[in-house]
């Protein structure tokens, strides 16, 4: 498996994306079973079979797929600063790093969704694994930290920070297809970025905590 590993990752930089970029859209759309090796072929762009020069079967590619994207989360996580009690400024870090690896690899948290319901049982053992792997590294932090004495308590929290999410998602994905690369993120979007949390912060901050 190392010496097939080592022959992908030999390839160019902007193949191996694509690659990858097809592998996740296909597995996250039709699950383990259902996905075809030939629509990944067809949407990477690559010859027919030659996907099986880096990757023996199916399984080995959707294995390598889970490690790949249990690294992208390690990344999400290693770039935030847990101790941060602000609710709005973890967002935000979390928002920029999401957005940077959303920009490379489009597909890889519908892809992370779609494993969270996978069953099959060529790759159950090694979800089970990953999600075992996760929590002991500590990722599952969720807003540990977080003072929740700025906010409201008139309104149940769990629908308020859906609300809070579903505003910036929104924002982020008006925004993904205006832009070439992650450096294009400058100081207009996030200034704007920062007006939706300053009305959010007014509906559902306590009076004089905005």
């Amino acid at each position: 498996m190392a010496v097939i590993y080592s022959q992908f990752h030999s390839l160019e930089s902007e193949k191996q994306e694509r690659i990858i970029n097809a592998s996740l859209k296909e597995f996250a759309r039709n699950g383990y079973d259902k996905a075809s090796t030939n629509e990944i072929i067809k949407q990477a762009g690559i010859s027919k079979g030659s996907l099986f020069n880096y990757f023996n079967n199916k399984k080995e590619l959707y294995l390598f797929l889970l490690d790949y994207v249990e690294k992208v989360i390690k990344k999400i996580y290693a770039e935030v600063d847990w101790n941060e009690p602000d609710f709005f400024t973890r967002i935000r870090q979390l928002g920029l790093v999401k957005f940077k690896i959303y920009k490379k690899f489009p597909h890889a948290f519908n892809f992370l969704k779609a494993v969270s319901h996978e069953d099959a049982a060529d790759v159950k053992p090694a979800i089970s694994k990953l999600k075992q792997d996760l929590i002991a590294s500590g990722l599952e932090k969720g807003y540990q930290n977080i003072d929740w004495s700025k906010f409201r308590e008139d309104i149940d929290r769990e629908k308020m920070i859906n609300i809070i999410n579903w505003t910036m998602l929104s924002f982020a994905e008006q925004h993904m297809n205006e832009l070439d690369s992650i450096e294009d993120v400058g100081r207009e979007i996030l200034s704007e970025s920062d007006e939706y949390f300053d009305i959010l912060k007014q509906c559902f901050y306590k009076k004089g905590e905005q």
